[in-house]
């Protein structure tokens, strides 16, 4: 089998990831690593016996397929340049901090007859696929996914950084469309909101809570699934999930009239466990990043002719996009000349905007 040629575009956290996992790989050739950084591109391609680079675009018609990890402000502009030269991309989540550049680069992608995949790797993490499997069609959704600062994806917001994973996993459960959006944000730290709060009603009445804030003191990634006989609660980081079948009192024998206030504290754990028996679901245990990046090759190798349009990630861009909106849009107070938007406080002091956006002057394009 021939190798596909692969570039990771992106020497960051993220991009050595990807570099790692690809340069493993029998079928695959990572033929160079590229980050204007000069020195992070070369000690990461040194370490995986590659070639580095600061420019991409020298490179673009010796390549199949490119892994796109560079801040979400350049990613359509890279991409563009990607599909138009006739590679397949992997573009980090999110695909672009906004809806009209992803719907560019997905008519892009379609017209060229190329894989345009996001980097949406919760998709293929383990726990929640088993809890999918077992909650379907909810009709509740609770999810926290909440960090300490971490300094990077300062180009974009909590809602594009964190929320947009869980975004992107419950349009995987419900699908849409969506009714109504109600969001608020504040900024702590840098330019845009670093905590937010959005709740989702879809038009099939399942509505969504998400919380995401990136100036925690504790790492949460947990999701819960509620349907009318069961929920499931994920804990994406550990990579468990359990699902509670609810009883009710009849069904587990309890007649909790029949006791003295004393018994009822004596037996309420039990009681407790009886009514909300919880199962811990099994499964097998697999590195979802792997999986992620067998999937985008699998469909490169695809022959052009039967390789159907793929959902992208194009939606939750659009819903994020719809949230940060409305975070702009809430009002703190009934004054006329209140405090609107996730400044509700004086403006948060700049934090510096990543490498990709100010050393390499890339101008964006029109798909086509």
């Amino acid at each position: 089998m021939t190798k596909l040629r692969f570039a990771v575009i992106g020497a960051g956290r993220m991009g050595a990831f990807h570099a790692k996992k690809l340069a493993s790989m029998a079928d695959v050739e990572l033929a160079a690593v590229i980050d204007p950084n000069a020195d992070a591109a070369e000690s990461l391609a040194r370490s995986l016996g590659t070639v580095a680079r600061t420019d991409y675009r020298p490179v673009l018609r010796a390549l199949d397929a490119a892994v796109v990890a560079a801040p979400s402000l350049a990613h359509h502009a890279i991409a563009s340049d990607l599909l138009a030269a006739g590679v397949h991309v992997l573009v980090e989540k999110p695909m672009c901090p906004r809806r009209d550049e992803a719907d560019e680069l997905t008519a892009l992608a379609r017209r060229r007859g190329l894989v345009l995949q996001t980097g949406h790797v919760e998709r293929f993490n383990p726990a929640f696929a088993a809890a999918r499997r077992e909650v379907g069609n909810p009709t509740f959704i609770s999810a926290r996914r909440e960090s300490p600062y971490t300094f990077r994806s300062t180009d974009v917001g909590v809602v594009f950084d964190l929320m947009i994973h869980d975004l992107d996993l419950v349009l995987q459960l419900v699908g849409g469309p969506v009714q109504r959006v109600d969001a608020l944000g504040l900024s702590v730290i840098g330019p845009h909101e670093d905590f937010a709060e959005a709740r989702i009603v879809f038009q099939n009445g399942c509505t969504a809570a998400l919380t995401a804030s990136r100036v925690s003191h504790e790492a949460v990634r947990r999701m819960q699934l509620w349907q009318a006989d069961r929920f499931a609660t994920v804990d994406f980081a550990a990579r468990t999930a359990r699902v509670v079948r609810p009883k009710s009192a009849d069904e587990a024998g309890i007649a909790v009239s029949k006791f003295s206030p004393a018994e009822v504290e004596q037996h309420k754990a039990r009681w407790l466990s009886d009514l909300l028996p919880a199962e811990e679901l099994a499964f097998e245990p697999f590195d979802a990043l792997t999986l992620e990046l067998r999937q985008f090759i699998d469909s490169v190798r695809t022959p052009r002719s039967q390789l159907a349009a793929r959902e992208t990630g194009r939606d939750a861009v659009a819903l994020a996009e719809q949230i940060v909106a409305e975070i702009a849009r809430h009002a703190w107070d009934d004054k006329i000349d209140g405090a609107v938007g996730p400044h509700a406080r004086p403006a948060a002091p700049f934090v510096p905007q990543p490498r990709f956006s100010s050393e390499i002057a890339i101008e964006p394009r029109k798909a086509g």
